[in-house]
C-alpha cells in the first residue's frame, strides 16, 4: 500500500510515539477494505508501539479507529486517508501516542476545559485542500478532551450517506448529528464556537491593548508583508485578521510565485504566519473589523466583538472575496449544489451534470478539472467570447463532455427545497430564457473587495476598491492600504506582497514626519 519512501518517512515519525496505540479496523469484503487492511498493517510494521485489530464493530465499513489499548478510541477514519488527508492520519497517530501538538498553550487549555458531549463527523473529499485542517483540528480536540470524538468520512466512499444528509460541499461538519459548519475552519475558530463566553473574553483582552504605531487590518499576503516591514523598523505593530492567510487559504495550486516553482495556498499561508511570528508582532486572529474611526492623534478600528483598537497609522489589507451572481436561488442553495471551489467540492458531483459560471481563466480551469470527474459540464459566459488564455480554451474545446454557451446571463438557480436541480439563463442574443437540468453550479466570476466597512470613511472607486497613491496612501492621512482591496490593477499574490511592503514603508515615513516639529518637517 505504502511505497518504500513513504514507509521510511513514516517510520521516522513513529519514533516520536511516547505511548502504544492501536488501530481497530471495521472491514467488509470490498476492495477498499482490502486496501485499508494493507495500509494498517504497513503502519504497524513500522513501529513496535503500533498494533492492529480487525474486530471493530463500527457502523461505517470500511473504517478504522485510532486509540490507545484499553481505552475507547475517539478518532475514526471512514475511508482511506491518503492524498491531502495522509497528514491527518500521521498527526492522529502521533498525537494519540502522546506527541505534543504544535498549538498555543492557551488553546490547549481551552480545549481541555470544554464541558459537554462533542461528537464530530466531518465529510470530506480526498482532493479537498481545506478539509485536512478541519479534520486535524477536530481530531486534536478528540485527543485532548475525553468528551469529544471525531470521525472523518470520505464522501466518495459513503455516497448514500452523503445523499441522505444532502451534503453538497466539503468539508461539512456535524456536531451531535446536527449541522455545525461548512468550509475551512481553524482550530481557534472551532474552539471559539464551542467555548461559551470566549468572544467576550477576547473583546475585553483587545480593548485593554495599548495603542499601536501601525495596525495592519488583514492577514493575507499584503497584510503579512506590511507587518514584517513595520516590525523590522522597531515600532509597535499589530495585525487584526478575520483569518490569517486570507483568500490564499482557498487557493489550490500556486505556480507563479517567483523563486518557488510550485506550492499551495495553505502551505504559503502557514509560511506567512510563521515569518510574521518571528518578529514582535501582536497577531489578533479571528477578529473582523467593522468600522474605521478617524482621529487626530489616533485612528480607531472597531471590531465585530465591540472592542476598539487605537493606532497612530493603519494599513488596510482586507483583500477580496468570491463575487456572487446575486440571482434567486444562489444563497438558498449554497452548499447544496451551489459551490465556489471545484477542487474541494468536485468529487461530490461524480457522474453528475454541472455548470460553471464564468469564462475567464478560473472558470475555464474549473471546467477542465470538473470534466474529468462529472458526467457533463456546461460553461456559461456572459460575453460573446471567452476571456481565458488561448491554451486553456484549446484544452476546454477538446473535451467531449463540455458544452460552452456564450452570451448567457444566468438568471436563477432552481432546486427542490433540498438541493439544486436546474439553472435558468437568458440568451442575450435572442432574449430567450432557457433552462438547464443539472445538479451543481460552480461560480467563477471574479472577486469583490472587502471594503463595505469603509464606505463613507475612505475614498473608494466605483468598484468599491480603496483608492491609493504610489505610496499606498489613502484619502485619509495616516491610513494606508494594500492588496486586492485596493485599486492596484492586477490581483496577484506577489503584487499584494510588494504593495504591503510599500504601504508599510509609507506608513513609517508618515510616522516619522508627523512626529517632527512643524518647522523641521517642512
Amino acid at each position: 500500500m505504502l511505497d518504500a519512501a513513504i514507509k521510511q518517512q513514516l517510520a521516522a515519525y513513529l519514533e516520536r510515539l511516547q505511548q502504544p496505540i492501536e488501530l481497530v479496523a471495521s472491514l467488509d469484503a470490498s476492495a477498499a477494505a482490502q486496501e485499508m487492511r494493507e495500509l494498517l498493517h504497513d503502519i504497524a510494521s513500522l513501529s513496535a508501539k503500533v498494533s492492529v485489530r480487525e474486530d471493530g464493530t463500527a457502523t461505517r465499513t470500511p473504517s478504522f479507529a485510532v486509540g490507545r489499548p484499553g481505552e475507547a478510541a475517539r478518532i475514526e477514519f471512514a475511508g482511506i486517508p491518503m492524498g491531502h488527508e495522509f497528514t491527518s492520519l500521521v498527526l492522529a497517530l502521533l498525537q494519540t501516542g502522546g506527541h505534543p501538538p504544535k498549538v498555543a498553550p492557551e488553546v490547549i487549555a481551552q480545549i481541555e476545559a470544554l464541558d459537554g458531549e462533542f461528537r464530530f463527523e466531518t465529510f470530506i473529499s480526498l482532493s479537498c485542500h481545506n478539509c485536512p485542517d478541519v479534520v486535524q483540528a477536530l481530531n486534536l480536540i478528540a485527543v485532548l478532551n475525553p468528551q469529544a470524538t471525531s470521525a472523518m468520512i470520505d464522501g466518495a466512499l459513503f455516497q448514500r450517506e452523503v445523499e441522505a444528509r444532502k451534503i453538497m460541499a466539503v468539508p461539512t461538519v456535524f456536531l451531535n448529528g446536527e449541522p455545525f459548519g461548512q468550509g475551512r475552519m481553524t482550530i481557534e475558530e472551532i474552539v471559539a464556537r464551542l467555548d461559551v463566553g470566549a468572544e467576550q473574553r477576547a473583546a475585553e483582552k483587545l480593548a485593554a491593548k495599548e495603542a499601536f504605531d501601525v495596525l495592519v487590518v488583514g492577514g493575507g499576503p499584503a497584510g503579512a508583508a506590511a507587518a514584517i516591514y513595520a516590525a523590522r523598523k522597531g515600532i509597535r505593530t499589530g495585525v487584526l485578521a478575520e483569518r490569517f492567510g486570507g483568500q490564499v487559504l482557498d487557493t489550490m495550486a500556486i505556480e507563479n510565485f517567483i523563486s518557488v516553482k510550485a506550492t499551495d495556498g495553505p502551505k504559503l499561508a502557514a509560511g506567512l504566519e510563521q515569518h510574521v511570528r518571528e518578529y514582535e508582532v501582536d497577531i489578533m486572529n479571528l477578529q473582523r473589523a467593522e468600522a474605521l474611526i478617524p482621529g487626530e492623534r489616533f485612528h480607531e478600528v472597531r471590531t465585530a466583538s465591540g472592542a476598539v483598537l487605537k493606532a497612530k497609522s493603519v494599513i488596510v489589507a482586507t483583500g477580496a472575496r468570491w463575487r456572487e451572481m446575486n440571482v434567486p436561488g444562489e444563497r438558498e442553495y449554497r452548499g447544496q449544489g451551489v459551490a465556489y471551489c471545484p477542487h474541494c467540492d468536485g468529487p461530490l458531483f461524480k457522474g453528475k451534470r454541472v455548470a460553471v459560471i464564468g469564462g475567464g481563466n478560473s472558470g475555464v480551469e474549473a471546467a477542465i478539472d470538473l470534466a474529468g470527474i462529472v458526467g457533463h459540464v456546461t460553461l456559461l459566459e456572459f460575453a460573446d467570447a471567452l476571456r481565458a488564455d488561448a491554451v486553456l480554451q484549446k484544452k476546454l474545446y477538446s473535451l467531449a463532455n463540455v458544452t460552452v454557451i456564450k452570451q448567457a446571463q444566468t438568471t436563477e438557480v432552481h432546486g427542490d427545497g433540498g438541493k439544486v436541480n436546474a439553472l435558468s439563463y437568458k440568451d442575450r442574443a435572442s432574449g430567450e430564457t432557457k433552462r438547464i437540468e443539472l445538479e451543481g453550479v460552480f461560480v467563477q466570476i471574479g472577486l469583490l473587495p472587502n471594503t463595505d466597512w469603509l464606505k463613507g470613511t475612505l475614498a473608494l472607486s466605483k468598484h468599491g476598491e480603496i483608492e491609493i497613491d504610489a505610496r499606498g496612501q489613502t484619502s485619509l492621512p495616516g491610513v494606508f492600504a494594500a492588496g486586492d482591496a485596493t485599486t492596484v490593477p492586477f490581483k496577484q499574490i506577489i503584487i499584494a506582497m510588494g504593495a504591503g511592503a510599500t504601504a508599510s514603508l509609507g506608513a513609517f515615513d508618515h510616522l516619522i514626519r508627523s512626529s517632527l516639529p512643524a518647522a523641521v518637517a517642512a
